[in-house]
């Protein structure tokens, strides 16, 4: 997973708080519970909790990026959650 690869590098840094380091582990919340959603569609308690997790981390995302602009595409690319924008 992208968890190991990236993770290595944040915790070389040993800032297990930093918003990189929360924004990592959510990403990695998400997807576990994307892929059970998508064997137990009914599973509503689920489907609240990943709403939660995605609400956290866009709340860290948009700080992110009024914060440091270049740590936050940097962080986008690596972990490939945002849409490149097309016109």
């Amino acid at each position: 997973m992208i968890k190991s690869s990236f993770i290595s590098v944040i915790s070389q840094e040993e800032n297990r708080g930093s918003v990189e380091f929360q924004v990592v582990s959510f990403t990695n919340k998400i997807r576990k519970l994307t892929s059970h959603l998508e064997l137990h569609r009914k599973d509503y308690l689920s489907q609240r909790g990943l709403r939660k997790i995605l609400g956290k981390r866009q709340r860290l995302l948009s700080y992110l990026s009024k914060k440091n602009r270049v740590r936050y595409k940097e962080l986008i690319n690596r972990l490939d959650i945002r849409e490149p924008k097309t016109r």
